[in-house]
């Protein structure tokens, strides 16, 4: 899956903001995002968060034959993966262009600036040697992957622990934590990244850029150093032109970052082995905040059990007294009832609008009524009338009179509506 292109408003949007010295987080042009680290249970496992953007680090080690051209060094290998759980633009099992950037910017800041002592990771020269595997999995992107993983991969140095060895003659023994104690890695220096955006030829320059400025910027230029001010390695990408006054205002800023997040780091280290001798809690699980959603924690609060009967009786005689309860139900109208209080319904009454129909149809049916009764009694006077007279009935087409007696006359049925 691609990532998403910015558009032309957002793209115009970002390059004015940084024309009038503004960035969309608040920060000013040489600010550096919060830095933020957290460690597991286990040795050589931190998470470190720049900004938004979150590297976890894994470092871990095995017994193997050296190089044959360096028979009594170990071995330091590092690698990066950027999984589509930190942005959907990065395929899994895919070599991207900026994830071997990437990888070979981590190897020379690690590797190449000499900031472990290999030698001491010799076990028995030309046979076995101590290979140290530092593991880089980004979880989140917002921007500037390469410092965020730089710090990752050198605290996790700073907190592994290899097993302790022992050689009588050709037999190699590795000591578990219970028999002994871990070794700590030799460590000469902590060399750092800093990356610094250029835009419009170097006109603008931004410290530790995010996502969305990383899209617009017209080149990088990545700058490794130590606190001690010294260079470790140095990378220009993007094809623009830098003079040497830019370099070198570069290289202060540097200087004066690279200082401070050494002494978080330190301070971090620091922090962490006090708890584990306390027998403190620690973990990744610790370092989440009793605010969120996800905490696994929360703070114990004291209870008071003193005079809990005393306040209860007085929280008693302050209430009010309980309303009065009716043991039968009430009918309002046939075919309700209600227990208790409550307004009562009104489902047995009709609306003026259902009166009025009722009223209409009533007066109808009694109007009906009465003229059919009317014409019953019509009938029966005449019946009673011609009751001794004969009727005549002719026939024009025989010509035949026919005479019928009064009681052969039929009589008229009546037809009452209801």
């Amino acid at each position: 899956m691609k990532e998403t292109p910015l558009s032309n408003c957002e793209r115009r949007f970002l390059l004015r903001a940084i024309q009038e010295r503004k960035r969309l987080d608040g920060r000013q042009c040489y600010d550096y995002r919060n830095v933020r680290i957290s460690f597991g249970p286990e040795r050589g496992c931190c998470v470190v968060e720049l900004g938004k953007t979150r590297v976890l680090g894994q470092v871990s080690c095995e017994l193997v034959p050296p190089k044959p051209n360096r028979a009594t060094e170990g071995i330091l290998f590092c690698n990066l993966e950027l999984s589509p759980m930190a942005a959907p633009g990065f395929e899994p099992g895919r070599q991207s262009e900026l994830l071997v950037k990437v990888n070979r910017l981590i190897e020379r800041c690690l590797r190449n600036s000499k900031c472990i002592d290999t030698e001491s990771l010799c076990v028995v020269a030309g046979e076995k040697v101590w290979q140290i595997r530092v593991d880089l999995h980004l979880l989140n992107h917002d921007g500037n992957i390469i410092d965020a993983a730089s710090i990752a991969g050198i605290v996790a140095l700073c907190h592994f622990r290899r097993p302790d060895v022992s050689v009588q003659g050709k037999e190699i023994t590795v000591y578990s934590p219970e028999e002994r104690d871990p070794v700590p890695l030799s460590i000469h220096h902590m060399p750092i990244c800093v990356s610094f955006a250029f835009f419009q030829q170097g006109t603008y320059l931004l410290v530790d850029p995010n996502e969305r400025e990383e899209r617009v910027m017209d080149g990088l230029l990545v700058i490794a150093m130590n606190k001690h001010q010294e260079i470790c390695t140095i990378q220009s990408s993007g094809g623009i032109m830098l003079l040497k006054d830019q370099v070198l205002r570069c290289s202060k800023i540097t200087a004066v970052k690279v200082a401070e997040i050494t002494e978080l780091i330190q301070k971090a280290l620091e922090n962490d082995q006090k708890v584990r001798k306390e027998g403190g809690k620690f973990g990744f699980a610790e370092s989440i905040s009793n605010q969120k959603i996800t905490a696994f924690k929360m703070d114990s609060a004291a209870v008071d059990t003193n005079n809990v009967e005393e306040q209860a009786e007085e929280i008693i005689t302050k209430a009010d007294p309980p309303s009065e309860v009716f043991a039968k139900p009430i009918l309002h109208t046939p075919g309700t009832a209600q227990i208790g209080e409550g307004i009562e319904n009104t489902w047995g009454e009709l609306e003026e609008s259902e009166r009025e129909e009722a009223a209409e149809e009533e007066g109808e049916s009694s109007a009906t009524a009465f003229e059919c009764q009317r014409a019953e009694t019509e009938d029966t006077s005449m019946m009673s009338e011609a009751k001794d007279e004969p009727i005549v009935l002719s026939d024009s087409e025989e010509e035949e009179v026919v005479i019928l007696e009064p009681q052969e006359v039929p009589k008229k049925t009546s037809l009452l509506l209801l």
